[in-house]
């Protein structure tokens, strides 16, 4: 079969064959007596193995080894290609996103551009300080890619840092989207990164953050609770009542969720039921005597009767310290 046929036949074009012979690829079986090349069947068989190894990529010098090597091992060769087609996928994943990233933006000029490819870049910096400039920098001239920022922010460990970019991602709004991106960084399976997505969502405005806030209050890692908790009760929010008792008594966080009550308990209908609510777990059997210690002491905070009654029943507890902490206190609100 002469050179013209094998091309029509194989799809390999007539020059990239003669490209084969010349890398010793491919050698014609015989040729003719005018110097045609003639190719047997089995040298159709090869081309159609090279093409073959082509098309997973391999370079023509590594299909020569294959074909020519007798101790080359294909396992060596597949593992190695699923390695570099992993990094080029990793790379090109890498590329789409930076590029969605600019595009979210909405550029207006090739100016825009660079300094949002600036920005992304310095947000990768390993320098804790180029990084933590980027979150401060002034960026009206540019807009921030917000999904940039939520990636930094779960994933920055340096509480500088992670400072900056939760201001940053708060300077962006509850309209950016941001609010939900961060919503999903409570479903991570790691426990630091669940940490930072509350922590930034107890930073962040408007009415959306408040309600992933009290999603948040039945989150199954208290840590996520108590954050949640805590952002809420400052907000004004009675919502975050008993995850807040719940964290006295658990002693996690114990004075900031006290702190946190006491402002709630600024509207007094609302100190009722929190007074109701710490004298509730006081009076269980299942509190132990370091979380009653807790409780009374949240309750010199909270205004009302109900409190205040709280306080001379307990003076007379049968756990001395429980009794001299509620009559210290009894003596401050009446000193007040």
């Amino acid at each position: 079969m002469y050179i013209g046929e094998v091309a029509r036949r194989s799809g390999v074009s007539a020059r990239m064959l003669r490209h084969y012979e010349s890398l010793g690829l491919l050698r014609p079986s015989g040729r003719t007596g005018s110097g045609y090349r003639e190719y047997s069947g089995e040298d159709i068989r090869r081309i159609f193995h090279i093409e073959s190894l082509r098309s997973l990529g391999l370079s023509l010098r590594e299909i020569g080894r294959a074909l020519d090597e007798p101790g080359f091992t294909p396992s060596a060769l597949v593992d190695d290609l699923i390695r570099q087609t992993r990094e080029r996928i990793a790379a090109e994943t890498e590329l789409l996103t930076r590029l969605r990233r600019i595009d979210a933006a909405e550029p207006a000029a090739w100016e825009d551009v660079l300094q949002t490819v600036a920005f992304l870049q310095a947000l990768r910096s390993k320098s804790a300080d180029a990084r933590q400039r980027a979150a401060l920098a002034s960026v009206d001239e540019a807009p921030v890619p917000v999904e940039a920022l939520v990636e930094a922010v779960l994933d920055e460990a340096e509480p500088n840092v992670a400072g900056a970019l939760r201001w940053a991602l708060a300077r962006s709004g509850d309209g950016s989207g941001g609010t939900a991106l961060l919503a999903e960084g409570l479903g991570s399976p790691a426990a630091a990164v669940r940490e930072r997505a509350v922590r930034s969502l107890a930073e962040m405005p408007g009415a959306e953050a408040i309600v992933q806030l009290r999603q948040a209050l039945a989150h199954p890692d208290a840590v996520v609770r108590g954050y949640a908790a805590l952002a809420l009760g400052a907000r004004g929010e009675a919502d975050a009542v008993p995850t807040l008792i719940d964290m006295i008594v658990e002693g996690r966080n114990d004075i900031d969720a006290a702190d946190a009550l006491s402002v709630l308990a600024s509207d007094t209908a609302r100190a009722d039921r929190i007074a109701t609510g710490l004298v509730s777990h006081l009076a269980s059997d299942a509190t132990e005597a370091p979380a009653r210690g807790r409780l009374t002491q949240a309750l010199a905070s909270i205004p009302g009767t109900t409190a205040t009654r709280a306080l001379v029943e307990l003076s007379h507890d049968e756990d001395r310290a429980v009794a001299l902490t509620a009559t210290y206190l009894l003596q401050l609100r009446d000193a007040g």
